[in-house]
């Protein structure tokens, strides 16, 4: 079977396999929190975000808290997730434009939310999705680019033309599910260096693009 021709068995057979993916795992009670958490979560586990997260926002409570943060006190706050410095700029920066712009509320429109320093569209459709029920688009991470390609789902190698093949070739109903099985699949399964084939739920259906025999 051409695993290009039916994506939606892709997605039936992860969906079983990873019952547990239909939400998000990034531990929040607001979409600031979540916001905030997603900007954290690039090249950073989401279990490693939710520790740093659970002390920040006791700590910072609104977008004004954020806003009006010491640099420095920021990114000792979220130094273990890594690309620090760049992270603390970008959360005190989008932080102050949600509390100057929209009025301390974060946008829940695509147009806004990527104006946003340091919040591209990964992180814009997983606001909008997972905070706002709202399905714009796909959210294209390293796994879903990764993953995306090896299963023949996509040809680009560009997170943008991604996430276009991935919409083109889905239900919109279907898209939030991409983000959350792919990730979960490439965690446990499809690894980048040695992805596991033998114990695979779709590798009977897997074109194994890049992988070596």
């Amino acid at each position: 079977m051409d695993v290009k021709a039916d994506p939606l068995l892709i997605l039936r057979l992860l969906g079983e396999e990873y019952p547990r993916a239909a939400e998000t795992s990034l531990a929040h009670k607001t979409p600031f929190q979540l916001l905030i958490a997603t900007m954290l979560s690039a090249q950073c586990t989401d279990a490693r975000v939710n520790i740093v997260t659970a002390g920040l926002f006791k700590k910072y409570g609104t977008p004004e808290d954020f806003a009006n943060a010491r640099i420095k006190d920021l990114e000792k706050e979220v130094r273990s997730t890594g690309f620090y410095r760049n992270k603390a700029k970008n959360i005190k920066a989008a932080s102050t434009m949600i509390v100057e712009e929209f009025g301390g509320k974060v946008p829940d429109k695509m147009e806004d939310l990527i104006r946003l320093p340091g919040v591209a569209r990964k992180t814009a459709n997983i606001v909008l999705t997972a905070a706002y029920g709202k399905i714009e688009g796909i959210a294209v991470d390293t796994h879903v680019q990764r993953l995306a390609q090896r299963i023949g789902l996509a040809v680009s190698g560009d997170p943008k033309k991604i996430e276009q093949e991935l919409m083109a070739k889905l239900p919109r109903k279907n898209w939030p599910q991409v983000n959350r099985l792919l990730v979960a699949h490439g965690r446990k399964t499809c690894q980048a260096k040695k992805p596991d084939c033998r114990n695979c739920i779709i590798a009977g259906i897997c074109p194994k693009i890049g992988v070596k025999p």
